[in-house]
């Protein structure tokens, strides 16, 4: 018995030593890595766009019981192994379901950017089965004057019957412009080439930003939810950076044609949906399905400059390689947006980096391509680095491809993009990774990108 103790507590005293070993080494490479990550990164943006706008959505709390957290490593233990490397051990905690990450950036496009971002959650009702609801929020300013806010939240009721989701947003915004279609010339006049931009040649627009977007579902089967709802997306001030006024340009020809003023705009709308999701979490899915349809139909009584129906698809399946290391997954995402008639206003046009989560396309800025039909395809292997599941990665590739109403169909030209990251566990309790992921696309573009949670 007394060899057996002395055994065991041998055994504890490798164990800490390692821990302050991990500690010193992880104190001396990555407090560095982060505080460069967070000054230098370039992120995939128009610039107002924030990636954590819709993170909350993805939260939910893990279906299956296999994970031992005691044996995953986040940040939160990373913290206490560096400023609390003698405390003693005791029973486990329960970790907070609170997240918050320094909102830093530098690029010459938005210059320098201190703010916040923090997601929280929690699970209403007894229901086992009941997903976790969270609120969100975000506040960043830049040293070039771009200021941008949002408060998003996704409730969810006991047992699921019930779910919530809405955001508000106000912006004072930077987008860049690369013209209209998939970078393939089109037309035969001096306009024709200006809008499809083959140079991709690239434009800044100032505007100021309000959006205010409610949606309702009711669970109507296990798993399948049907919602409605109503969104508002106003802008005005809307500028183009060091141009003429009349100048030939994507936005003003685009304008001309459909009639819209160039100045401001409003595009408010009815949404209805139908959604089924089967993924273990929401933040990274280890296997299932997530699919939703919808159609949102912009109406001038509403105070819509245009009326227009737009249809939208969104189809995600995760494929786990492993059932003793889930973390092992083959991830397939496809995202498609149609004018089915109408006008939408030329920042309203789906593209590049338009999803929900503003996280297609990696490896080009957000809208760099466009049109009134667009449709994106990703696929993404994803892998344990480390046994604790600190450190994982990422690989992926997609396409995309769009329409110019100049000649160019949907499906017709493609253009590819991929690259690879790094990920680092920031909440095991809620499976959220903080994301450094290098990327890149033709014509030169690439830039690294930083994230919570996973792409999709």
């Amino acid at each position: 018995m007394d060899l057996k103790c002395k055994d065991v507590a041998r055994s504890g005293e490798h164990k800490s030593e390692r821990l302050k070993q991990l500690s010193r080494i992880l104190r001396a490479l990555l407090v560095p890595l982060f505080l460069c990550i967070y000054i230098n990164a370039s992120s995939q943006v128009e610039t107002h766009v924030d990636t954590l706008k819709t993170d909350s959505s993805r939260f939910q709390i893990p279906k299956t019981s296999t994970e031992n957290l005691n044996e995953q490593y986040d940040i939160g233990d990373l913290a206490t192994d560096i400023f609390h490397p003698n405390r003693p051990a005791g029973p486990p905690r329960k970790k907070s379901g609170i997240t918050i990450i320094p909102n830093i950036a530098s690029n010459p496009t938005i210059g320098s950017q201190i703010g916040i971002k923090a997601v929280a959650g929690r699970k209403l009702g007894t229901d086992p089965a009941t997903y976790m609801s969270v609120a969100a929020t975000s506040a960043s300013i830049t040293t070039k004057g771009i200021i941008y806010f949002y408060v998003n939240h996704n409730i969810f009721t006991n047992a699921n019957k019930w779910n919530l989701q809405g955001n508000l947003v106000a912006a004072k915004t930077v987008t860049p412009d690369f013209g209209l279609g998939i970078g393939h010339a089109d037309g035969s006049t001096e306009e024709d080439k200006v809008l499809t931009n083959p140079a991709r040649v690239g434009r800044v627009l100032q505007s100021l930003f309000f959006n205010f977007r409610e949606k309702l579902y009711k669970e109507i089967y296990k798993s399948v939810f049907v919602g409605a709802g109503v969104s508002f997306d106003i802008r005005s001030k809307i500028q183009q950076r060091a141009v003429a006024e009349n100048a030939l340009t994507p936005y003003n020809i685009y304008n001309n044609k459909y009639g819209f003023d160039p100045g401001s705009y409003m595009s408010n709308g009815l949404l209805f949906s139908i959604q089924y999701t089967s993924r273990d979490n929401q933040n990274r899915a280890y296997k299932g399905i997530y699919a939703d349809a919808g159609i949102r139909m912009n109406q001038t009584w509403m105070g819509s400059t245009k009326g227009a129906l737009q249809l939208t698809s969104d189809f995600r399946k995760y494929l786990r390689l492993s059932t003793n290391h889930p973390e092992h997954v083959v991830a397939f995402w496809n995202w498609g947006s149609y004018l089915i008639s109408g006008a939408l206003p030329y920042l309203e046009l789906p593209g590049t980096g338009r999803d929900p989560g503003s996280r297609s396309g990696r490896g080009y800025t957000v809208g760099y391509f466009k049109g009134t039909k667009y449709n994106y395809s990703e696929v993404e292997y994803r892998f344990p680095i480390t046994r604790n599941k600190f450190l994982s990665g990422v690989t992926f590739f997609h396409l995309q491809t769009a329409n110019n109403d100049l000649g160019t169909k949907l499906f017709e030209q493609w253009q590819p993009g991929g690259g690879g990251g790094l990920r680092v566990l920031f909440n095991k309790a809620t499976r959220t990774n903080l994301c450094l992921d290098y990327a890149f696309g033709r014509y030169g573009r690439k830039g690294f990108f930083l994230g919570l949670n996973e792409a999709f």
